[in-house]
């Protein structure tokens, strides 16, 4: 959907142009941004406000405004003490202890304490629940058995020895507070999912305990948030409200920012680099991002079940090269492999294929894979290639399947999804053939890039690939005795998935936003968490 324009906010846009000083108070009223409230662009409507089944961005910017965890971040991306106001770990590096800040309380004023947030743990590792990052967790002593409903949520390896104290026991080591920030760990008021259902996310109903409360919700259009009056840090919270925007065309977001009707943008639409430099300025923030950007293959059905052939001749068939350059256009760096570079002590893996060998080579190669499989110009292959609303992502989706048209001859149909829809249908893994994928990193870790192909039925598994040799690499990894043992099975996972061509590869994300002028407090980071907590609007 494109998000509209307030007609007073159009005719106030015109006005400077008569009455300059005068117009221009007139057209900031009118399109709410005064030194109050904070406008972000945030993509797409977010799918819950429900903390741990959020598994995408939307939300968790939202939910890091709305909720703090035992530990939270620094506008430098640095972890920093949240609900916990300190921690320590023995010395097998198995059991972790973190103490609560006193005087903790939710929004509503009601006081938080430890076994509140062990019981938010509990909450998310059911099996009702099916939190998507549960997963992550498998380090936590009996997480996979309770998620599994195999044992009760008593016996997880998370307790609360007292009012003050939150334990963790692990199986095996983990960095478990770049793990604690994400919104599968931020604790939930279970009287309000107790009294309201699934609407406890809704206003009036969510009682959160950061930065931020939930204002007002309005669907396909935005959402408010207010200063909590309750957070433990509330007086150096500058911002009284911030909106998030519902932005899923990129091109109509970076006209909003132009008309002054945002102060930030989430993404930047393709265009040349060049001409945005010149048109924004200092406002244009590119930096480096921990994410990659693929297309997913659905591995279950035909054509792609027990196809490697063409899998292979579709990966090859693309030009990154052309991709990077002219349909992203602000950075990004051509991918032959799932883990981006930047990951401290890890080298990333890359297709086999790719070494060594020109677009020529490989598109000639893709020709006689293609073949192989079954295919011509008298029976080509014709599928769906599946993508959520987004401008980027159609430009893409366009590319891509011309040259698999020019260099193969597939007949390719783009499917359109709103985002919710789009999301459950990669999930079910029934009607998808060729879908846009791209993770960004949770934590600074190549297994987060990988750990979702681990298991068939893990809801992260989208290509529903079922590999024992790959998953017994990741529990290789999770049985290493040192991190240099750790990384090097991981690669080798990595490794084994690529050689599969389960997915193909396109591009490593940079981060892109428009920052108005007035934003103080906005600093890059390689996770792009950005919480509202730390930006102010110049008077």
């Amino acid at each position: 959907m494109r998000p509209t324009v307030p007609a007073l906010a159009i005719v106030s846009r015109r006005l400077p142009l008569l009455l300059s000083g005068v117009g221009l108070a007139l057209s900031l009223w009118s399109s709410g941004l005064h030194a109050a409230t904070l406008q972000r662009g945030n993509g797409p409507e977010p799918a819950t406000l429900d903390a741990h089944k959020c598994q995408e961005v939307a939300c968790g910017n939202i939910l890091r405004d709305l909720y703090e965890g035992l530990v939270t971040e620094s506008a430098s991306g640095q972890l920093i003490p949240g609900t916990a106001q300190s921690w320590t770990v023995s010395a097998d590096g198995l059991r972790w202890t973190f103490h609560l800040r006193p005087n903790l309380r939710w929004s509503n004023g009601k006081p938080l304490d430890a076994p509140q947030i062990v019981a938010g743990f509990r909450r998310a590792f059911t099996p009702e629940t099916a939190a998507p990052f549960a997963e992550l967790f498998d380090a936590v002593h009996n997480a996979a058995l309770v998620t599994a409903g195999r044992l009760p949520v008593t016996a997880l390896g998370i307790t609360s020895p007292d009012a003050r104290t939150v334990q963790f026991q692990l199986d095996r080591s983990a960095n478990l507070p770049a793990l604690l920030i994400l919104p599968i760990a931020m604790p939930v008021y279970l009287p309000a999912v107790q009294a309201h259902g699934a609407r406890f996310t809704q206003p009036g109903n969510l009682v959160s305990n950061g930065a931020y409360a939930l204002e007002a919700w309005t669907p396909q259009a935005n959402l408010t948030l207010v200063r909590n009056a309750q957070f433990h840090d509330a007086a150096k919270v500058r911002m009284e409200r911030v909106r998030f925007h519902v932005t899923e065309d990129a091109a109509a977001e970076l006209q909003r920012f132009a008309a002054g009707d945002l102060h930030l943008t989430e993404v930047v639409p393709p265009q040349p680099l060049p001409a945005l430099r010149k048109r924004f300025g200092s406002q244009l923030r590119i930096s480096p991002y921990i994410g990659s950007f693929y297309l997913g293959l659905n591995l279950t059905q035909a054509p792609f079940k027990g196809n490697p052939r063409l899998r292979q001749a579709l990966s090859m068939a693309v030009d990154r090269d052309l991709l990077t350059r002219y349909v992203a256009g602000l950075g990004e760096q051509p991918a032959f492999g799932i883990v981006p570079p930047g990951i401290s002590g890890y080298t990333p893996a890359v297709a086999w294929w790719s070494v060594g060998t020109t677009q020529a080579q490989r598109a000639a190669r893709a020709r006689q894979l293609y073949r192989e499989a079954g295919y011509s110009a008298e029976r080509p292959l014709e599928i769906e290639l599946r993508y959520n609303t987004s401008t980027p992502h159609r430009r893409l989706a366009l590319a891509v399947a011309a040259m698999w048209r020019d260099t193969l001859g597939v007949r390719v149909h783009l499917r359109n999804e709103e985002w919710k829809v789009f999301v459950n249908n990669r999930k079910q893994r029934v009607i998808t053939q060729v879908f846009r994928g791209g993770w960004i990193a949770d934590v600074p870790d190549p297994r987060n890039f990988l750990v979702g192909y681990g298991q068939f039925d893990n809801a992260l598994n989208w290509s529903g690939l079922n590999d024992p040799a790959f998953t017994e690499r990741l529990a290789r990894s999770d049985r290493a005795r040192n991190e240099k043992a750790r990384l090097l099975w991981l690669r080798a996972a990595e490794t084994r998935l690529l050689n599969q061509d389960a997915v193909i590869p396109l591009y490593y994300y940079t981060s892109k936003h428009l920052v108005a002028s007035a934003v103080r407090g906005f600093e890059a980071n390689a996770l792009d968490h950005h919480a509202s907590r730390w930006l102010d609007l110049q008077p």
